[in-house]
């Protein structure tokens, strides 16, 4: 129970998924998972419980996976693998077909912030997409640009160079009727309108 000092933040279910042939079958050990899940808990004032998944790059494996996550009632889901050129990388095809409205913004934004760092940026192709009440996100595969794309590019006082994604994650969920989500500002401060703005609850 919260006494009155404390704030009652909203509980939220958050999907996390890594997508590779090979940490999926254990050839080398997955590390998408607990960068998500670090991330996330660092982030985010609010009760997270999280359902992780490890599958393979399978374009029907991915699908159903972002199905059931969705219909489990995860508001959020963020996938990391996959997202490139090669004959394997099939996230973003996965991810499409399982959309009821695209949200190119997103992968977008990603790219500027990974062109700063590689050319290769361009080749990366992250979707991020609504399904129901649920927002899906694809992310890189390596939990350095994960936080990088998540929480954007700092100077060395600390003032943002280039937004992350992450800032326009908890509006997009109002808007999709999910739960509310408060970020710490610190780390990431999210942007919502002052319309849209809740007090806390206590």
């Amino acid at each position: 129970m919260n006494d009155a000092s404390t704030p009652a933040y909203e509980a939220v279910k958050i999907g996390i998924v890594s997508i590779s042939d090979r940490a999926s079958t254990g050839v080398y050990e997955d590390k998408g998972l607990p960068a998500l899940q670090d991330w996330l808990e660092r982030a985010l004032h609010n009760p997270i419980h999280f359902e992780s998944r490890l599958i393979p790059d399978d374009t029907a494996t991915i699908s159903a996976t972002l199905i059931e996550l969705v219909n489990a009632g995860c508001s959020l889901v963020l996938t990391t693998g996959g997202t490139g050129p090669a004959l394997r990388d099939v996230t973003p095809e996965a991810t499409l077909a399982v959309a009821h409205k695209e949200m190119p913004g997103f992968g977008e934004q990603m790219r500027q912030i990974s062109l700063k760092f590689v050319p290769t940026a361009i080749l990366s192709r992250q979707v991020a997409v609504i399904r129901e009440q649920s927002l899906i996100i694809n992310l890189p595969g390596q939990p350095k640009a994960i936080a990088e794309t998540l929480e954007g590019l700092k100077d060395t006082d600390g003032k943002s160079l280039v937004p992350g994604i992450f800032a326009a994650v908890p509006y997009c969920i109002d808007l999709i009727g999910g739960p509310y989500l408060e970020t710490k500002d610190e780390l990431c401060k999210a942007f919502r309108p002052k319309s849209a703005l809740r007090p806390l609850r206590t």
